[in-house]
């Protein structure tokens, strides 16, 4: 198995540098890894043309060696390259593709009902754009398998999103998870803490405690690869 960073992310506000609103363009962490027949990428998040200078940077490839498109999350800034893999699979969820979907459709069904849809003034054109890729992305996308390919699999972070999920990847060398944006920084792993912006903060809690005790080394959704220092070891009470 190869597993290549291609990415390193950062949070457009990082509540744990003392900042209060975006002060950057956020974008997540992105990873490749190729095992037997699949090459997979987690999270495009950079612009097309950026991660396709990466492929070709960090492991010598074209977009169309990549199989398979994993993404941790629907969040906008986690999949914005995802157009430049028209020939690969596009997985994320079952979890986070139907709480995204639901309120996706009913947007839309909105929409339709107030005849924007067919003639949208110029502030509502944008937004029923918006709408309308999400949704054509979203279908795209399927649910994902719990195995991705033979020792990837998926591993449930649920909260920060309704349906995040992080990717486990098991050997005799230790655990390695991907956590996407369930554990974003070096400093949310060391201090336990969640990310201010959690959709369930009580479940995202429980997830990144799930995290810190499986995972030997991460890669974590805004940061770089790091060994896990304290797992096996968090006893205390989990800061909000």
């Amino acid at each position: 198995m190869d597993i290549r960073i291609l990415n390193i992310g950062t949070m457009a506000c990082n509540e744990l540098w003392g900042e209060r609103e975006p002060v950057r363009s956020g974008h997540a962490t992105t990873t490749l890894i190729r095992v037997e027949d699949a090459t997979i990428l987690i999270d495009p998040s950079l612009p097309p043309q950026v991660i396709a200078a990466r492929l070709g940077e960090r492991a010598a490839i074209t977009p169309d060696a990549v199989t398979h498109v994993f993404l941790t999350s629907f969040r906008p800034d986690v999949r914005r390259g995802i157009m430049l893999f028209e020939n690969a699979e596009w997985l994320i969820s079952a979890a986070e593709r139907e709480a995204v979907g639901t309120p996706l459709a009913a947007d839309l069904k909105r929409l339709a009902e107030s005849g924007l849809l067919d003639d949208p003034d110029d502030d509502d054109r944008a937004l029923v754009e918006a709408i309308q890729h999400d949704l054509a992305v979203l279908q795209r996308c399927k649910p994902a398998p719990d195995a991705l390919a033979p020792g990837v699999d998926l591993f449930p972070l649920h909260g920060v999103t309704p349906g995040m999920t992080g990717l486990l990847l098991p050997s005799n060398r230790g655990d390695l998870l991907i956590t996407g944006d369930a554990v974003p920084t070096r400093e949310h792993l060391e201090q336990g803490r969640i990310p201010i912006r959690s959709d369930n903060p009580d479940a995202a809690r429980d997830s990144l405690l799930e995290a810190i005790e499986i995972a030997d080394t991460v890669i974590l959704g805004r940061d770089n690869f790091m060994v896990n220092p304290i797992r096996r070891s968090f006893t205390g009470a989990m800061p909000g």
